[in-house]
């Protein structure tokens, strides 16, 4: 009859030969954690190690810049309201349109354009008295004492040198809280763009010469951030192109605003 092979015990040459060996019956269990272990040191050979290699610290310097720009402005906005108390809303409201288009035809005739005006509000609103009760529990009541009418008004003065003569009509027409006399520019934000531009050539310059006195190469930018704002530059003397034909147009000085940006760069060096 023929002889089959049998295999005795796990398998290995060991136990084939002597019928035993040292692992004896974990021998299997042992191969079989090996194999897995080298599953998964393969797997992490091909697919990495799952470490988020982003997170690691780079060397990097951070470098800063400034941007100025000084200009002289062309453009003066004033912002004003008129306002009138009444029992009778429609009173009120009509009040309000008189001065409101007495004020229109004044400016349109010191130059103001029709563009150049806006309402930025306008509101009605019941005032109201509290009045105590003379009669236990002496308990008090609200009272209607009328109605608010209010218009805001925003104006654009484009020649400065009404500016004075504008800000004094406006006082003789019976406006209330005339505010907001502003110097700006009419390209404010193209200036601003313009200061921006200046602080990144320097910020690039420095980096420049940073990176070359420590002996390193900038790679490239890991970090930005900005940041300005224009700031009023007034001088002592008036703008010579301030009317003062009148002694009661209000003396006004543009000065010189200054525009600034800054910024800060950092970059990763190696």
């Amino acid at each position: 009859m023929e002889e089959k092979n049998v295999e005795v015990g796990c398998g290995c040459k060991m136990c084939q030969k002597f019928g035993w060996c040292p692992a004896g019956k974990w021998h299997k269990i042992i191969k079989f954690i090996i194999f897995i272990i080298i599953l998964i040191i393969a797997w992490k050979l091909i697919c990495g190690d799952g470490y988020d290699k982003s997170n690691i610290q780079k060397d990097t310097i951070v470098v800063s810049g400034k941007g100025e720009i000084y200009v002289t402005p062309d453009i003066a906005t004033i912002s004003f309201s008129v306002m009138e108390e009444n029992m009778d809303v429609a009173k009120a409201t009509d009040a309000v349109n008189t001065k409101i288009g007495k004020i229109m035809d004044t400016l349109k005739a010191d130059g103001v354009l029709e563009t150049d005006k806006k309402t930025t509000d306008y509101s009605i609103s019941p005032r109201y008295n509290y009045v105590n009760s003379a009669v236990y529990p002496f308990n008090g009541t609200q009272v209607l004492a009328g109605y608010d009418v209010t218009q805001s008004i925003e104006i654009k003065v484009r020649d400065l040198t009404k500016a004075g003569r504008i800000v004094s009509d406006l006082g003789t027409l019976s406006v209330t809280n005339m505010s907001g006399l502003n110097f700006t520019e009419e390209k404010y934000d193209d200036l601003v763009l313009q200061a921006r531009d200046q602080a990144i050539v320097q910020a690039r310059s420095e980096a420049t010469k940073l990176a070359k006195a420590l002996g390193v190469r900038l790679v490239k930018i890991v970090g930005y951030s900005e940041g300005g704002n224009p700031t009023p530059v007034f001088y002592g003397a008036m703008a010579s192109g301030v009317s003062m034909k009148s002694a009661v147009d209000a003396v006004l000085p543009t000065g010189e605003n200054k525009i600034t940006s800054n910024v800060s760069i950092t970059y990763e060096i190696r």
